[in-house]
């Protein structure tokens, strides 16, 4: 699988294809339609217990059946480099014998063997590489990522990966203390320098915030567009103007940030299409306010890269009841999370990454697997969710239409049937037929006779049945946390 999705900007998606002629219901018979070209939704898997246990290699595999074609593996500097280097040669040497590649190797070689793409996700500063409060030194993080990235250029013995995400919410003071900027920016700059050194194709993955700033007694957060802004010398506009633009800062910011990727984490308290509270922090409602603001950023030439800027998610999930108490009942999280992939999608994100493939069982805080937690990893009981993630599918109901999105499991060319059953026990019959792109997108407006009480499920070879959508919507006062608080 290639590492770059080419072709891909950080741009709207196109505009809804023709309307649905005919149905089944008048006996004529029925057309078929093609989805034009939209930009990709890939989706990743990252579950740091699972892919660090014991069982990481069904785990992979698992993953990979349900419909993943990235994951996301966290490398521990600290682990892999306990003690330092002598001078700057070793440390970006990886065949430097203070270097223990064992367990990032075996991490990966299982994720290629079970056909997915690894990215890296760099993290944890050992001691003598980093300040009192554990923040990375970096011209030390530059050494560091320069040696990562040969030991994995495919021709030092390790399986290649060619994608690398610079730390984990950096926003976040539990992850980079402070979480300042400026701190951050020398970090992606020394490591984005070292890995384009080693393969200019490589992909420098920056960002992956928190979605909500805090001031907690012993930790804080710094809201995830104030933290951007900053970090990208962007302010923002006019904020009473109809249309808010984004101008340049004062000249004293001439900083530039190079990376590839921006990635977010937008956990939401209100539903796939809730916004956060507060103006500066970022849910899933909110992802089209930061598309702007990257896509203004690399406008004024604060971002620098070889290749098209990509909109990533690197983490987001729900827990669901059961097996947490608190959390949204499954069937809900289920529906959830395929109009999740829907919102992300149509704000320009073109990975997704959802945290959990394993439930952690007892009174962990983490019950937003895929799978419900068991002894044995293998015979794990899928939750409603597996499906929609697998193969999502969402449907609206307009004015004598109906609108339907989704991607097939093979995100690939596919024909898929569109079946409608009025109420909850009727019978399904075939609506529409819709051809979808080299993606495995498809979207469709129907031209449809259909109320509330209907559902509309999705069928395609290879993907078998996606999960049956119904077309009242639930209340908008819902309001479930992501973990279940």
């Amino acid at each position: 699988m290639a590492f770059v999705l080419r072709g891909v900007a950080v741009a709207s998606a196109v505009a809804v294809l023709a309307a649905f002629a005919a149905s089944a219901a008048s006996g004529r018979s029925l057309k078929t339609y093609s989805t034009k070209w939209t930009p990709p939704l890939r989706t990743a898997l990252f579950d740091p217990f699972t892919f660090n246990g014991p069982q990481y290699a069904t785990g992979f595999q698992m993953a990979r059946r349900a419909g993943a074609g990235y994951v996301r593996i966290a490398v521990s500097w600290s682990e892999v480099a306990p003690a330092r280097p002598a001078s700057a040669s070793q440390a970006t040497d990886p065949a430097w014998p203070g270097y223990d590649w064992r367990w990032p190797d075996a991490k990966v070689e299982a994720a290629e063997a079970a056909g997915l793409t690894p990215y890296l996700q760099l993290g944890s500063a050992p001691s003598w590489a980093a300040n009192a409060k554990g923040t990375p030194k970096p011209a030390f993080l530059g050494q560091f990522a320069k040696a990562l990235a040969l030991h994995y250029d495919g021709a030092h013995g390790a399986a290649p990966v060619h994608v690398f995400q610079v730390w984990n919410e950096p926003n976040l003071s539990l992850d980079l203390s402070p979480p300042k900027p400026v701190v951050y920016r020398a970090m992606v700059n020394a490591a984005a320098a070292a890995i384009h050194s080693v393969d200019p194709a490589n992909l420098v993955v920056a960002g992956g915030l928190d979605p909500f700033g805090n001031k907690a007694k012993t930790w804080h957060a710094v809201a995830p567009l104030a933290f951007m802004r900053s970090l990208l010398c962007v302010s923002p506009g006019n904020p009473k103007a109809k249309r808010a633009r984004l101008r340049r800062p004062h000249a004293t910011c001439r900083a530039r940030v190079h990376f590839d990727v921006w990635a977010h984490h937008p956990y939401t308290f209100n539903g796939p299409f809730g916004h956060a509270s507060r103006p500066d922090d970022v849910s899933l409602g909110d992802l089209p306010k930061m598309r702007t603001l990257l896509r203004a950023a690399v406008k004024l030439h604060r971002v620098l890269s070889p290749h098209p800027v990509q909109f990533w998610v690197t983490e987001f999930s729900w827990d669901t009841r059961p097996p947490r108490r608190h959390a949204a009942p499954v069937r809900l999280a289920a529906r959830w999370t395929a109009e999740a992939l829907y919102q992300m999608w149509r704000s320009g994100v073109t990975l997704v990454t959802w945290f959990g493939l394993e439930d952690r069982g007892g009174r962990s805080p983490y019950q937003s697997g895929l799978f419900f937690h068991a002894r044995s990893l293998a015979h794990a009981r899928a939750k409603p969710v597996l499906t929609a993630f697998r193969f999502p599918f969402v449907a609206y109901l307009g004015t004598r239409t109906v609108t339907v999105w989704g991607r097939d499991a093979t995100s690939d060319k596919r024909l898929v049937t569109v079946q409608l059953r009025h109420g909850s026990h009727g019978r399904w019959r075939t609506v529409a037929r819709i051809r979808s792109n080299r993606l495995g997108i498809f979207r469709a407006r129907l031209r449809l006779t259909a109320t509330k009480r209907d559902w509309l499920r999705a069928r395609a070879a290879g993907s078998g049945t996606s999960l049956a959508f119904s077309l009242t919507r639930p209340s908008a006062k819902l309001r479930y946390g992501p973990w279940g608080n």
